[in-house]
């Protein structure tokens, strides 16, 4: 089964940096585009990043180009996401996501950040 467990998470000052990770199995990794989402409270998910298969291809929403980079590591089964610029209306809950896959889409439990001084 689809497992997608995140870590990396915690409080950071703002203009700070975190390395978010989540480590991937139950599907074959390399073959899949992965994401990171987030949802802060009282707002809806939104999707942060996305990074194609082999990696060669990454988006970003607007609010984070230039200081968020994912990446992923095929050999590790892991995606990372790493943080620069932090500001307080990054706050949320941060998810690993495996969109539609076999028609559905998979969540980690997600990794509290939190950028507050």
């Amino acid at each position: 089964q689809v497992q997608l467990v995140e870590s990396g998470g915690g409080l950071v000052q703002p203009g700070g940096s975190l390395r978010l990770s989540c480590a991937a199995s139950g599907f074959t990794f390399s073959q899949y585009a992965m994401s990171w989402s987030r949802q802060a409270q009282g707002k809806e998910r939104e999707l942060v990043a996305a990074i194609t298969a082999a990696g060669g291809s990454t988006n970003y929403a607007d609010s984070m180009k230039g200081r968020f980079t994912i990446s992923r590591d095929n050999a590790k089964n892991t995606v990372y996401l790493q943080m620069n610029s932090l500001k307080p209306e990054d706050t949320a809950v941060y998810y690993c996501t495996l969109l539609g896959y076999f028609g559905k889409d998979y969540w980690g439990k997600g990794t509290l950040v939190t950028v507050s001084s």
